[in-house]
Protein backbone atom coordinates (compact mmCIF):
# COMPACT_ATOMS: atom_id res chain seq x y z
CA UNK A 1 0.00 0.00 0.00
CA UNK A 2 2.56 2.32 0.68
CA UNK A 3 4.28 1.55 -2.04
CA UNK A 4 1.81 3.22 -4.20
CA UNK A 5 1.82 6.67 -1.90
CA UNK A 6 5.23 6.98 -2.40
CA UNK A 7 5.03 10.19 -4.07
CA UNK A 8 2.32 11.23 -2.19
CA UNK A 9 4.13 10.71 1.30
CA UNK A 10 7.41 12.53 -0.37
CA UNK A 11 5.13 15.56 -1.14
CA UNK A 12 3.69 15.89 2.54
CA UNK A 13 7.26 15.73 3.83
CA UNK A 14 8.10 18.47 1.30
CA UNK A 15 5.29 20.69 3.09
CA UNK A 16 6.72 19.84 6.19
CA UNK A 17 10.35 20.72 5.12
CA UNK A 18 8.87 23.78 3.67
CA UNK A 19 7.26 24.86 7.24
CA UNK A 20 10.28 24.48 9.06
CA UNK A 21 12.12 26.51 6.08
CA UNK A 22 9.45 28.95 5.86
CA UNK A 23 9.71 30.28 9.49
CA UNK A 24 13.69 30.24 9.44
CA UNK A 25 13.62 32.49 6.04
CA UNK A 26 11.38 34.82 7.62
CA UNK A 27 13.63 35.11 10.27
CA UNK A 28 16.56 35.79 8.38
CA UNK A 29 15.24 38.22 5.74
CA UNK A 30 13.99 40.91 8.39
CA UNK A 31 17.75 40.51 9.71
CA UNK A 32 19.14 41.05 6.25
CA UNK A 33 16.59 41.30 3.46
CA UNK A 34 15.38 38.90 0.84
CA UNK A 35 17.35 39.04 -1.77
CA UNK A 36 21.10 38.23 0.00
CA UNK A 37 18.59 35.44 1.42
CA UNK A 38 17.79 34.22 -1.73
CA UNK A 39 21.35 33.77 -2.78
CA UNK A 40 23.03 33.17 0.42
CA UNK A 41 20.29 30.10 0.92
CA UNK A 42 21.17 28.54 -2.05
CA UNK A 43 25.41 28.82 -1.74
CA UNK A 44 24.68 26.87 1.65
CA UNK A 45 21.83 24.05 -0.13
CA UNK A 46 25.23 23.78 -2.59
CA UNK A 47 27.30 23.17 0.06
CA UNK A 48 25.14 20.50 1.43
CA UNK A 49 24.03 19.38 -1.44
CA UNK A 50 28.04 18.64 -2.67
CA UNK A 51 29.07 17.25 0.54
CA UNK A 52 25.97 14.68 0.41
CA UNK A 53 27.44 13.85 -3.23
CA UNK A 54 30.78 13.30 -2.01
CA UNK A 55 29.82 10.64 0.95
CA UNK A 56 27.07 8.62 -1.63
CA UNK A 57 28.33 8.87 -4.84
CA UNK A 58 32.41 9.95 -3.89
CA UNK A 59 32.04 12.99 -6.22
CA UNK A 60 31.24 16.99 -5.72
CA UNK A 61 29.67 17.30 -8.44
CA UNK A 62 26.90 15.28 -10.60
CA UNK A 63 29.50 14.61 -13.38
CA UNK A 64 27.48 11.42 -14.35
CA UNK A 65 24.50 13.35 -15.74
CA UNK A 66 23.45 13.69 -19.00
CA UNK A 67 23.03 16.62 -21.66
CA UNK A 68 19.39 16.29 -21.13
CA UNK A 69 19.52 16.17 -17.12
CA UNK A 70 21.74 19.43 -17.51
CA UNK A 71 19.55 21.55 -20.25
CA UNK A 72 16.29 20.77 -18.67
CA UNK A 73 16.76 20.87 -15.09
CA UNK A 74 18.75 24.07 -15.64
CA UNK A 75 15.81 25.51 -17.51
CA UNK A 76 13.85 24.42 -14.28
CA UNK A 77 16.10 26.17 -12.11
CA UNK A 78 16.19 29.63 -13.75
CA UNK A 79 12.35 29.31 -13.67
CA UNK A 80 11.92 27.71 -10.70
CA UNK A 81 14.28 29.60 -8.26
CA UNK A 82 15.07 32.76 -9.88
CA UNK A 83 12.25 34.13 -11.85
CA UNK A 84 9.44 32.62 -9.85
CA UNK A 85 10.87 33.37 -6.82
CA UNK A 86 11.80 36.88 -7.93
CA UNK A 87 8.17 37.75 -9.05
CA UNK A 88 7.02 36.09 -5.71
CA UNK A 89 9.69 38.04 -3.58
CA UNK A 90 8.41 41.54 -5.78
CA UNK A 91 4.68 40.75 -4.96
CA UNK A 92 5.12 40.90 -1.27
CA UNK A 93 6.80 44.25 -1.74
CA UNK A 94 3.97 45.31 -3.76
CA UNK A 95 0.41 43.42 -2.28
CA UNK A 96 1.77 41.74 1.26
CA UNK A 97 2.70 38.13 1.91
CA UNK A 98 -1.26 37.22 2.63
CA UNK A 99 -2.85 38.13 -0.99
CA UNK A 100 0.70 36.27 -2.46
CA UNK A 101 -0.16 33.87 -1.12
CA UNK A 102 -3.33 33.37 -2.01
CA UNK A 103 -2.58 33.71 -5.91
CA UNK A 104 -0.12 31.01 -5.49
CA UNK A 105 -2.75 28.06 -4.25
CA UNK A 106 -2.98 28.41 -8.50
CA UNK A 107 0.75 26.66 -8.85
CA UNK A 108 -0.56 23.40 -8.46
CA UNK A 109 -3.27 23.65 -11.02
CA UNK A 110 -1.15 25.28 -13.11
CA UNK A 111 1.29 22.20 -12.62
CA UNK A 112 -1.35 20.02 -13.30
CA UNK A 113 -2.30 21.86 -16.26
CA UNK A 114 1.22 21.82 -17.53
CA UNK A 115 1.92 18.00 -16.58
CA UNK A 116 -1.12 17.68 -19.18
CA UNK A 117 -0.13 19.23 -22.06
CA UNK A 118 3.95 18.46 -21.87
CA UNK A 119 3.84 15.01 -20.03
CA UNK A 120 0.36 13.54 -20.42
CA UNK A 121 -0.29 13.38 -16.88
CA UNK A 122 -4.24 12.71 -15.70
CA UNK A 123 -5.90 13.06 -12.63
CA UNK A 124 -8.86 10.58 -11.72
CA UNK A 125 -12.22 12.79 -10.45
CA UNK A 126 -11.22 11.60 -7.00
CA UNK A 127 -7.68 13.58 -7.14
CA UNK A 128 -9.52 15.84 -8.45
CA UNK A 129 -11.72 16.83 -5.83
CA UNK A 130 -9.19 16.48 -3.59
CA UNK A 131 -7.31 19.24 -4.88
CA UNK A 132 -10.20 21.56 -5.11
CA UNK A 133 -10.91 20.49 -0.82
CA UNK A 134 -6.96 21.79 -0.24
CA UNK A 135 -7.27 25.03 -2.24
CA UNK A 136 -10.08 25.81 -0.78
CA UNK A 137 -9.22 24.81 2.25
CA UNK A 138 -5.54 27.34 2.09
CA UNK A 139 -7.22 30.30 1.06
CA UNK A 140 -9.85 30.04 3.77
CA UNK A 141 -6.74 29.78 6.16
CA UNK A 142 -4.94 32.25 4.73
CA UNK A 143 -7.99 34.39 4.86
CA UNK A 144 -8.51 33.71 8.16
CA UNK A 145 -4.95 35.30 9.39
CA UNK A 146 -5.00 38.68 11.56
CA UNK A 147 -2.30 40.46 9.45
CA UNK A 148 -1.44 44.22 9.36
CA UNK A 149 -2.03 45.68 6.03
CA UNK A 150 1.02 45.10 3.69
CA UNK A 151 2.05 45.99 0.29
CA UNK A 152 1.20 49.15 -1.65
CA UNK A 153 -2.51 49.45 -2.29
CA UNK A 154 -2.50 52.94 -3.81
CA UNK A 155 -1.64 52.16 -7.08
CA UNK A 156 -3.51 51.22 -9.76
CA UNK A 157 -6.67 48.37 -8.71
CA UNK A 158 -8.46 45.71 -9.20
CA UNK A 159 -11.44 45.19 -6.65
CA UNK A 160 -12.59 41.45 -5.85
CA UNK A 161 -16.09 42.01 -4.49
CA UNK A 162 -16.38 45.01 -1.26
CA UNK A 163 -13.20 43.89 0.95
CA UNK A 164 -10.53 43.70 -1.32
CA UNK A 165 -7.80 45.94 -3.80
CA UNK A 166 -4.88 45.27 -4.88
CA UNK A 167 -2.79 46.52 -7.53
CA UNK A 168 -2.79 44.49 -10.68
CA UNK A 169 0.93 44.60 -11.10
CA UNK A 170 1.01 42.99 -7.12
CA UNK A 171 -1.36 40.71 -8.49
CA UNK A 172 0.73 39.70 -11.94
CA UNK A 173 4.01 39.35 -10.02
CA UNK A 174 2.31 36.90 -7.82
CA UNK A 175 0.50 34.64 -10.54
CA UNK A 176 4.31 34.65 -12.30
CA UNK A 177 5.71 33.44 -9.18
CA UNK A 178 2.78 30.68 -8.99
CA UNK A 179 3.78 30.10 -12.16
CA UNK A 180 7.73 29.79 -12.15
CA UNK A 181 6.92 26.89 -9.44
CA UNK A 182 4.18 24.87 -10.98
CA UNK A 183 6.21 24.86 -14.66
CA UNK A 184 9.02 24.69 -13.02
CA UNK A 185 8.23 21.87 -11.38
CA UNK A 186 6.95 20.06 -13.87
CA UNK A 187 9.90 20.67 -16.06
CA UNK A 188 12.26 19.49 -13.29
CA UNK A 189 9.97 16.23 -13.88
CA UNK A 190 10.82 15.84 -17.47
CA UNK A 191 14.76 17.22 -17.16
CA UNK A 192 15.01 14.11 -13.91
CA UNK A 193 13.46 11.34 -15.71
CA UNK A 194 15.19 8.41 -13.99
CA UNK A 195 18.16 10.27 -12.72
CA UNK A 196 19.01 10.89 -8.65
CA UNK A 197 16.71 13.58 -6.89
CA UNK A 198 19.38 15.24 -5.20
CA UNK A 199 21.63 15.02 -7.95
CA UNK A 200 19.20 16.90 -10.28
CA UNK A 201 18.36 19.05 -7.12
CA UNK A 202 22.34 19.97 -6.91
CA UNK A 203 21.76 21.00 -10.81
CA UNK A 204 18.69 23.29 -10.36
CA UNK A 205 20.90 24.99 -7.35
CA UNK A 206 24.00 25.37 -9.32
CA UNK A 207 21.71 27.10 -12.00
CA UNK A 208 20.24 29.31 -9.40
CA UNK A 209 23.29 30.14 -7.75
CA UNK A 210 24.83 31.62 -10.93
CA UNK A 211 21.29 33.25 -11.80
CA UNK A 212 21.11 35.04 -8.17
CA UNK A 213 24.25 36.16 -8.66
CA UNK A 214 23.63 37.82 -12.06
CA UNK A 215 20.79 39.67 -10.52
CA UNK A 216 22.62 40.64 -7.10
CA UNK A 217 25.21 42.20 -9.59
CA UNK A 218 22.41 44.18 -12.02
CA UNK A 219 21.49 45.45 -8.64
CA UNK A 220 24.60 46.44 -7.09
CA UNK A 221 23.63 44.16 -3.63
CA UNK A 222 27.62 42.41 -3.32
CA UNK A 223 28.45 44.75 -0.43
CA UNK A 224 25.04 44.34 1.12
CA UNK A 225 25.15 40.48 0.58
CA UNK A 226 28.84 40.46 2.19
CA UNK A 227 27.11 42.01 5.25
CA UNK A 228 24.73 39.68 5.70
CA UNK A 229 27.12 36.70 5.17
CA UNK A 230 28.55 37.94 8.44
CA UNK A 231 25.05 38.50 10.24
CA UNK A 232 25.99 35.13 12.25
CA UNK A 233 22.07 34.86 13.93
CA UNK A 234 20.84 35.56 10.00
CA UNK A 235 23.41 32.79 9.26
CA UNK A 236 22.28 30.11 11.55
CA UNK A 237 18.84 30.70 10.48
CA UNK A 238 19.91 30.17 6.94
CA UNK A 239 21.62 27.66 7.31
CA UNK A 240 19.01 26.07 9.01
CA UNK A 241 16.62 26.89 6.26
CA UNK A 242 18.71 25.91 3.48
CA UNK A 243 18.79 22.61 5.31
CA UNK A 244 15.04 21.61 5.21
CA UNK A 245 14.16 23.76 2.17
CA UNK A 246 16.60 23.85 -1.18
CA UNK A 247 18.61 20.10 0.13
CA UNK A 248 15.93 18.46 1.81
CA UNK A 249 12.46 19.76 0.50
CA UNK A 250 13.22 20.65 -2.78
CA UNK A 251 14.63 16.93 -3.40
CA UNK A 252 11.56 14.96 -1.79
CA UNK A 253 9.69 17.45 -4.10
CA UNK A 254 11.49 15.73 -7.07
CA UNK A 255 10.96 12.27 -5.62
CA UNK A 256 6.93 13.16 -5.70
CA UNK A 257 6.64 13.96 -8.97
CA UNK A 258 8.78 11.04 -10.03
CA UNK A 259 5.93 8.49 -7.97
CA UNK A 260 2.93 10.69 -8.89
CA UNK A 261 1.79 13.62 -10.68
CA UNK A 262 2.70 16.85 -11.06
CA UNK A 263 -0.79 18.53 -9.78
CA UNK A 264 -0.98 15.84 -7.00
CA UNK A 265 2.00 16.58 -5.95
CA UNK A 266 1.79 20.46 -5.87
CA UNK A 267 -1.03 20.19 -4.37
CA UNK A 268 -0.06 18.24 -0.86
CA UNK A 269 3.26 20.60 -0.84
CA UNK A 270 1.19 23.30 -1.29
CA UNK A 271 -0.63 22.87 2.32
CA UNK A 272 2.78 24.87 3.79
CA UNK A 273 0.28 27.88 4.98
CA UNK A 274 -1.97 25.84 7.10
CA UNK A 275 0.57 23.38 8.60
CA UNK A 276 2.96 26.90 9.75
CA UNK A 277 0.06 27.89 11.57
CA UNK A 278 0.34 26.02 14.33
CA UNK A 279 4.13 26.81 14.86
CA UNK A 280 3.24 30.27 14.38
CA UNK A 281 0.51 29.88 17.44
CA UNK A 282 2.96 28.01 19.60
CA UNK A 283 6.49 30.14 19.20
CA UNK A 284 5.21 33.64 18.19
CA UNK A 285 1.94 33.74 20.21
CA UNK A 286 -0.42 34.57 16.67
CA UNK A 287 -3.99 34.06 17.38
CA UNK A 288 -5.61 31.25 15.42
CA UNK A 289 -8.66 32.29 14.10
CA UNK A 290 -11.90 30.44 13.29
CA UNK A 291 -11.35 30.55 9.64
CA UNK A 292 -7.84 29.14 9.93
CA UNK A 293 -8.87 26.02 11.89
CA UNK A 294 -11.84 25.70 8.93
CA UNK A 295 -9.64 26.25 6.68
CA UNK A 296 -7.20 23.72 8.06
CA UNK A 297 -9.82 21.00 8.67
CA UNK A 298 -10.85 21.36 4.94
CA UNK A 299 -7.12 21.15 3.42
CA UNK A 300 -6.43 18.14 5.64
CA UNK A 301 -9.72 16.66 4.55
CA UNK A 302 -8.99 17.61 0.81
CA UNK A 303 -5.31 16.13 1.25
CA UNK A 304 -6.14 12.72 3.06
CA UNK A 305 -8.69 12.33 -0.78
CA UNK A 306 -5.06 11.47 -2.17
CA UNK A 307 -3.82 8.30 0.40
CA UNK A 308 -7.67 6.53 -0.26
Amino acid sequence: MLDNLQGELAALLTAVFWTITALAFESASKKVGSLSVNLLRLIIALIYLSLFSLFTKGSLLPINASVHNWVWLSVSGIVGFVIGDLLLFQSYVVIGARISMLVMALSPPIAAVTGWLLLGETMNPLSILGMVITLTGICLAILGRKIKPEGNIDKAKIRFGYRFKYPVKGLLLAFGGAAGQGIGLVISKYGMGSYNAFAATQIRVITGVIGFAMVITAYGGWKKLMSAARNMPAMKSLSLGAFFGPFLGVSFSLLAVRYTSSGIASTIMSITPVLIIAPSALFFHEKVTFREIAGAILAVTGVSLFFI
